[in-house]
């Protein structure tokens, strides 16, 4: 009897082959001047094909979104050209691939904009890193966006989603974790906002609301995914508080009254399970609650990523750092392979090292 994250899942009208999610990752191969996805990236996302869903790494939406080097977007005709070789690809191998949509927000720096600030929910600077073209630099203090301004933003994500129909995903995710813009609108301690956009949980919570109405004007909502991640704590400057889990409550529960293609969730961290007001265990808190397709992410392994669907706890699982060394993990779990081990210090390099020329089960056996 197959596994259960071998077994094939429906996503409404979408199937999936398997519940093994490549996540979405950073991997900093598109060095050209308009970040522009290239043949190195058809040849990656092509090797990854047998996983049940890709997710793509995190596309900016705009100039303004931005945050980091050689990171494509989804904002230009060429960019769309050049994914659309990618999804091409990828459905020949029978696959299916949706574009993260990503807008860093404050995680920006003026290096980016010609010198200007980066934009954010509030004038709150996350003490944080930035990754520029002349390395990493420490973050400012950004520029709190007008009401005006935000509506734009929401406009962006969905030019953003109809690039990527045009370009062939079979769907997009809303990036809004892990301390980016959208998220940022979420916390109280990043939105200091006294306008429709900040004060209660309903109004820091808005932009989401609006973004998932607007990108519904130009694609199916059971195409559209949601990334969220309740327990971020002490990364990009996010920090928990009393508000903080009752806000993703509202967030989820309110998710319900789309029919998404599946909802993202992120566990929390080990180093941070003993900080006051986090949600340590954030599928078995959200499975109640939430009644769509869940996807959970976070230092899985093959057995615990079995059990957690087993348990009903997770529909699919998915998988960031294995899949990079990895190219063909579903067939190494089903084969009960070992997993070959990832190199770090190629993560967000340019060129094939530590991108493309990972093996797979069958070159390793051809080269015997």
């Amino acid at each position: 009897m197959k596994k259960a994250l071998l077994e094939p899942i429906k996503l409404h009208d979408l199937e999936l082959r398997n519940r093994v999610i490549m996540a979405p990752m950073t991997r900093s191969r598109a060095d050209n001047e308009g970040n522009v996805p290239n043949d190195l990236m058809v040849t990656y996302y092509t090797q990854r094909a047998g996983a049940g869903l890709i997710i793509t790494e995190g596309s900016q939406i705009s100039k303004q979104a931005v945050g980091y080097i050689n990171t494509p977007g989804i904002y230009s005709e060429e960019q769309v050209q050049g994914w659309k070789k990618i999804t091409d690809a990828v459905h020949e191998e029978g696959g299916k691939i949706f574009i993260q949509l990503w807008h860093v927000g404050r995680m920006s720096h003026p290096d980016f904009h010609n010198g200007d600030l980066p934009v954010a929910p509030s004038a709150i600077n996350p003490e944080s890193k930035a990754f520029t073209p002349e390395g990493f630099k420490d973050t400012v203090a950004p520029r709190a966006l007008t009401i005006e301004e935000i509506k734009q933003i929401v406009q962006d994500y969905k030019a953003a989603a109809q690039n990527a129909t045009e370009a062939g995903f079979d769907g997009v995710e809303i990036h809004a974790s892990n301390g980016y813009l959208l998220h940022q609108f979420f916390a109280s301690t990043s939105n200091i906002r006294t306008d429709e956009y900040g004060g209660s949980k309903e109004n820091r919570a808005r932009i989401l609301f609006e973004v998932i109405e607007a990108i519904k004007e130009v694609m199916p909502v059971e195409r559209i995914g949601v990334r969220l991640n309740p327990s971020l704590h002490n990364t990009f400057g996010m920090t928990l508080n009393e508000d903080t889990i009752p806000t993703f409550d509202y967030i989820i529960e309110n998710l319900n009254k789309y029919n998404l293609a599946y909802l993202h969730l992120t566990e929390a961290s080990p180093a941070n399970k003993d900080v006051p007001h986090i949600e340590p265990e954030i599928a078995k808190r959200y499975r109640p609650l939430y009644k769509g397709n869940l996807i959970i992410n976070g230092g899985f392994t093959q057995k615990s990523g079995n059990k957690v669907i087993e348990e009903g706890n997770a529909d699919m699982v998915a998988y960031g750092v294995p899949f990079i060394s990895n190219p063909d993990l579903p067939e190494r779990f089903a084969q009960g392979a070992e997993l070959q081990e990832a190199d770090n210090k190629t993560f967000y390099v340019p060129g094939a090292k530590g991108y493309i020329d990972y093996p797979s089960l069958a070159e390793v056996d051809a080269q015997a």
